[in-house]
């Protein structure tokens, strides 16, 4: 008996198979790519991830050594702030505007910041849904034939199961759910011109959505009746599968971009708009930073410098010095969100002298993201959430170099999860949940998580990192006024 976790990103899909001991069997992926028809649009057909599904569990099947019909569960997380226009029969009728599209940038004109963060928790964004939906309404010429606007994962299970559901960490992104309701809330649907019945229903992540239809099973490939669980949106599940379901552990996926938060049991919002406030599991709340492009900019770095590979960026890092010789880098190379959400800002590298080599610039590039990091956890430090370690997942985590940097800029124990994958394992878990085969999403994520490696931070080198950090600061402050330029 096992599940499967479904990882719904931007560059691929990616399947693992998990036994019925909570053990990693097998995974698999299949890549594609997002379109950028014009400058600030990114969009992607919905048809690539339906076509993807079957391969990707297959292979994850077989190298699992198991059949479809050992598999007693399915879940799928994904990407957040996507907007699907479906019609009658749930068939896409345009591309997915997907979450790093802004497009809708006027849609949010004339809403009050201060409104949609008390309501939400969220920072007034046209990244976000409601502003998308906006948009399409007005623009897209099959608007008229919309029967429900979907994110991305709540398209995959309404193609699957037949319902359309969504769960509640999914539904906090939108700028349509009210925190303390547990809802869409009227006032907010009022502010975006949208009809709560054409949204996804809402349900926890963990919840039975329904059981794969005959056309579910043609696209995955699994028996008719499997038990599809509501899934949930990549950065939740990331944390889920890094293990961090309770308060106390900041988590920090490092992917293409850096997503760092921490669960509370306790409503907080954050009035200087760093980091956003979303529903999460058992009435908890999760408070996160949607994340800059980190692994982006080591993927940068290595073409820009001709590096063959991440571990041999980290290789050169260890032989320069903490601080990089006063050496900084702001990493905004798709505009910043950290310290403050700035779109039109971009990166930089500052304290350039002809000392300098190829490695200071691979450690500052390192060290730059970790003290955005910084920015983040300080933050969810002064909104009183336990950040008493930071645990790494995604692949950047595979760099004990940058572990340890950011061990030292924190001034916090560091753990490497075992799973670097997470967000797959995540949906894994809320798989195993929902067909009871985990005694609680606690245990299971645990279980799931693997070996946590440590790495402590080293006196002398935090003592050189909070020297960099305030210079850091210092010169972002003194960048803003060219970023209206």
């Amino acid at each position: 008996m096992a599940v499967i976790g479904i990882d719904l990103g931007t560059q691929s899909l990616k399947a693992v198979v998990v036994d019925d001991e909570l053990r990693l069997r097998g995974e698999a992926g299949v890549l594609y790519q997002p379109t950028f028809p014009t400058p600030g649009w990114a969009e992607q057909n919905p048809a690539l991830w339906l076509a993807a599904l079957k391969p990707a569990i297959a292979g994850a099947l077989g190298k699992a050594g198991l059949a479809p019909s050992d598999i007693r569960g399915i879940a799928i997380a994904g990407q957040l702030d996507g907007c699907v226009a479906a019609n009658g029969n749930g068939e896409a009728l345009a591309p997915c505007i997907i979450w790093m599209d802004r497009r809708a940038s006027g849609e949010i004109a004339g809403i009050d910041p201060d409104f949609i963060r008390e309501r939400t928790g969220l920072v007034l964004d046209a990244t976000h849904m409601a502003a998308k939906i906006r948009w399409a309404s007005r623009n897209l010429p099959e608007a008229r034939q919309v029967a429900l606007w979907h994110q991305p994962v709540s398209f995959v299970v309404a193609a699957l199961c037949g319902r359309a559901v969504i769960d509640h960490a999914l539904a906090s992104t939108t700028m349509l759910y009210g925190l303390k309701e547990r809802d869409y809330a009227g006032d907010l649907l009022t502010a975006f011109d949208i009809e709560a019945d054409k949204l996804p229903g809402i349900d926890n992540a963990s919840a039975v959505a329904g059981a794969l239809t005959a056309a579910g099973a043609g696209l995955t490939g699994l028996p008719v009746g499997t038990p599809l669980a509501v899934g949930t949106g990549d950065d939740f599940s990331a944390a889920i599968g890094a293990g961090v379901v309770a308060t106390g552990v900041v988590a920090c996926n490092l992917g293409t971009a850096e997503v760092v938060g921490a669960v509370s049991d306790t409503l907080r919002l954050d009035p200087g708009g760093l980091v956003e406030t979303h529903g999460f599991l058992g009435e908890r709340y999760f408070v996160s930073n949607p994340g800059w492009l980190s692994g982006g900019a080591v993927t940068w770095f290595l073409s820009t410098f001709s590096v063959n590979s991440p571990a041999a960026m980290s290789e050169l890092a260890t032989t320069a010095v903490a601080g990089s010789d006063d050496l900084l880098f702001l990493p905004a190379l798709s505009g910043a969100m950290a310290p403050r959400w700035i779109a039109e800002a971009r990166g930089a590298f500052y304290g350039l002298t002809s000392f300098h080599g190829k490695a200071a610039c691979a450690r500052a590039v390192l060290e730059g993201c970790a003290f955005a990091m910084r920015d983040v956890v300080d933050r969810l430090d002064e909104l009183g959430i336990g950040t008493d370690r930071i645990r790494l997942s995604g692949g950047g985590a595979r760099s004990r170099v940058w572990a340890q940097i950011r061990a030292d800029v924190s001034g916090r124990p560091v753990e490497i999860a075992g799973a670097n994958d997470a967000s797959p394992i995540g949906a894994a878990i809320l798989a195993a949940a929902a067909i009871g085969l985990a005694p609680s999403l606690r245990q299971a994520a645990e279980r799931l998580t693997g070996r946590i490696e440590t790495v402590d931070p080293a006196p002398a080198a935090m003592t050189a990192y909070d020297r960099s950090y305030r210079r850091y600061r210092t010169l972002f402050d003194a960048l803003i006024p060219l970023h209206a330029d």
